[in-house]
């Protein structure tokens, strides 16, 4: 095996441990904010299930990173290494600021921006403008919906009528997509699904964790705290656990369809189809970085969003685990990030605008919008600096 390939193998291999080191506090900070787990015992279920993640779910992610971004031509040695070193780059830039980074979107962006510079423009799959028409006519459609349904919903349990109306809005734009996903009436891939997905996750995350605390409250609004927190540690507990095997199942087939992708490029595959080993070491990767976790991301999230009880730590963790695993089952790469995010903001909205530190929120949502374009730039511009050494040793 040539060493540039062996050289991107151990690249994929470290974006995968600097995956799993930014994105630990996605499973494990609901837990550490009710002590529901000690730091230490989440921290290593939650590594294990990272690892059992990817043998759960289909390769459906990787094969979408690897082949429906930009074109084959352009998934050369040169440009998936340099897209893999942006994107380790950029991880542990956050981490060591705190900041939760969607990996998924850092390698996007940097995939892209490494292809345009080796290829131009011509190499970016785009949507098809019948495929773009259908997604904006049923995000009409659901947002009318939504702003009725989740209202009524909201008024009947007692809730803000007025945040009801505007989750409603904001989930029934971007709900439908991935129901009619299911149910074969719009077909999305490629750059158009990753790019609705960065708006829908937390959406979602948001919106399931939202109703599913009114409905605990109101289910649960005569019982005393301790028999409430007997309740639902333990399935807080299931819920993260879940969570983090369906985080191993989307965030760590980035890895593993970037390997396949550069072995099809060098040629040692004919076709991607994805060999058992390429996923035993992004698993076990992302596993161990996992394991080393970024501490200050888990006390920005358990802590600096909302304060979060027993009972809201399920809700959160139950609503951003059903969306990523339905993602996952789709076939697309989305930030684990933006889910459990959307579903901790969801929970802290139930008490109030005042409940959820806003600022913070902010600070997230303008790490999320500029992670693309900056994994691009980044990219764009070491590939330009780096492709005379890297052409010359593949």
């Amino acid at each position: 095996m040539e060493p540039l390939i062996l050289l991107g193998i151990l690249l994929a291999c470290g974006l995968a441990f600097a995956n799993g080191l930014n994105d630990a506090a996605h499973s494990i900070a609901t837990v550490v904010a009710t002590r529901a787990l000690s730091p230490v015992r989440a921290v290593f279920l939650t590594a294990l299930c990272n690892m059992i993640g990817p043998f759960i779910f289909t390769t459906a992610v990787a094969a979408i990173i690897g082949t429906a971004i930009i074109t084959q031509n352009a998934l050369t040695p040169a440009t998936l290494i340099v897209a893999m070193g942006t994107g380790i780059f950029l991880i542990f830039a956050a981490t060591r600021a705190g900041i939760p980074l969607s990996s998924s979107n850092a390698m996007v962006g940097g995939l892209l921006g490494a292809g345009v510079a080796a290829y131009g423009l011509s190499v970016v799959i785009l949507p098809g403008p019948a495929m773009v028409e259908s997604v904006s006519f049923y995000g009409l459609l659901g947002a009318i919906t939504g702003a009725a349904v989740i209202g009524a919903i909201t008024a009947s349990l007692g809730g803000d009528v007025r945040a009801g109306v505007l989750v409603g809005v904001i989930c029934g734009a971007t709900v439908p997509v991935p129901i009619l996903m299911v149910a074969g009436v719009i077909q999305l891939s490629g750059l158009l699904a990753i790019a609705l997905f960065i708006i829908i996750a937390p959406v979602f995350g948001m919106t399931a964790g939202f109703l599913f605390d009114l409905f605990y409250v109101r289910l649960f609004r005569h019982s005393h705290q301790n028999r409430m927190k007997r309740i639902f540690q333990p399935l807080h507990v299931i819920a993260c656990l879940v969570q983090a095997a369906a985080h191993g199942g989307n965030d760590g087939q980035n890895s593993v369809g970037l390997i396949t992708a550069l072995l099809v490029a060098s040629g040692i595959l004919a076709s991607f189809v994805v060999p058992v080993w390429v996923i035993l070491i992004a698993a076990f990767a992302i596993g161990l970085g996992t394991c080393f976790g970024g501490w200050q991301v888990v006390d920005k999230m358990a802590k600096g969003i909302t304060k979060i009880r027993p009972y809201q730590g399920f809700c959160a963790a139950s609503a951003s685990s059903g969306t990523l695993v339905m993602v996952t089952l789709l076939g697309i790469p989305v930030s684990s990030t933006h889910a459990i995010n959307g579903a901790i903001i969801g929970v802290g909205a139930t008490r109030g605008k005042n409940a959820v530190q806003w600022m913070v929120v902010r600070e997230m949502v303008i790490a999320w919008i500029i992670t693309i374009p900056l994994a691009f730039a980044c990219a764009f511009a070491g590939y330009l600096v780096l492709s005379p050494v890297l052409i010359r040793f593949s």
